[in-house]
């Protein structure tokens, strides 16, 4: 294990999707978000040795913890630097077979708050990055933090983080810059919150930090771009889909769409025959969000706020776009 990347931590739910996905084969598993390889490991030792696995992530630094970690599992693993918006187009030319599963373990992981450069967290003072990929052109936080104007501040603290003083933090940060530290920003958005909310079990930061990091990545685009991917991709009959989502914004997400392709007829109730013709693309596997044992989350604090999603594909087939 390279010193300086430190070590993996322990994967979210583990046992329930090597429960979900494993597969006997032959065929092809997807990590879509392979971070340190943990999920991905699990998932290949309890496979039959014709599955093979597709690891994506976009942060360079994952992808090599997780090198070190599959090589055991020599060609039957292999990782691509990229996001899971293009599941489609990566799949498409490499032809690996049909998909057996495709697994979503959304958001930042441990390993990624805990290097303090990359700027997710702020317990210590570091650049404000966040980028998933820094080898990216895209805005970094600091780029949205001195450049958008308060009602665009407002907007992304919002939707990003559901924050509930958007309007007092966005004035108090336009008045402050240039912004261009981590504990500058969390120090500045204290500060701007009413004094009854600063002392609550979270930083009063951590929302404001959450919605920057979903800005700064376009996950909850990509995320949506991808999901319906996937379910096509799936192999007819018994191709699954796990999602394990860490806050509300990503579950609805992953809700809404394994719901809509769960459904049959829509047509009116007062129809006598069914016109539209729709059959479920999918049944669900989960009924609701499964979520972490008291157990395991005392064991892995990141297992505290996990939502866990699953689906199987149907034999019907995938409407056209």
């Amino acid at each position: 294990m390279s010193p300086n990347l430190g070590r993996p931590h322990e994967p979210v739910l583990v046992d329930r999707v090597t429960e979900l996905l494993a597969a006997a084969g032959p065929g092809l598993l997807v990590d879509a978000t392979v971070g340190a390889g943990g999920h991905a490991a699990a998932l290949l030792e309890a496979s039959g040795p014709e599955v093979r696995l597709l690891g994506f992530d976009r942060d360079p630094q994952a992808l090599e913890l997780a090198r070190e970690r599959l090589a055991p599992f020599g060609s039957r693993a292999r990782l691509v630097h990229s996001g899971y918006e293009r599941l489609s187009e990566i799949l498409t030319d490499i032809d690996d077979g049909p998909v057996l599963g495709v697994l979503y373990d959304l958001g930042l992981s441990s390993m990624q708050l805990d290097r303090a450069g990359r700027g997710f967290a702020f317990a210590t003072s570091a650049p404000l990055d966040m980028r998933m990929d820094q080898t990216s052109s895209g805005p970094t936080a600091a780029d949205l933090v001195n450049t958008l104007d308060v009602a665009d501040l407002v907007r992304l603290l919002r939707e990003g983080g559901e924050d509930r003083h958007p309007h007092r933090i966005a004035r108090a940060i336009v008045a402050a810059r240039p912004i261009s530290r981590t504990t500058e920003l969390a120090d500045l958005v204290a500060e701007a919150v009413p004094a009854r909310d600063r002392h609550g079990r979270t930083h009063p930061a951590t929302r404001s930090f959450q919605a920057l990091r979903i800005a700064v990545n376009g996950e909850l685009e990509r995320f949506r771009a991808s999901l319906p991917q996937a379910l096509e991709l799936l192999q007819p009959g018994n191709g699954r889909v796990a999602v394990l989502a860490y806050h509300s914004l990503e579950d609805r997400i992953a809700k809404r769409l394994l719901a809509e392709a769960a459904r049959g007829c829509i047509c009116p109730p007062d129809l006598p025959v069914c016109g539209c013709g729709r059959v479920p693309q999918v049944r669900l596997l989960t009924r609701g969000a499964v979520q972490a044992t008291p157990t395991e989350a005392e064991r892995n604090p990141r297992a505290r706020s996990v939502r866990l999603r699953a689906a199987e594909r149907t034999t019907a087939p995938y409407p056209e776009n």
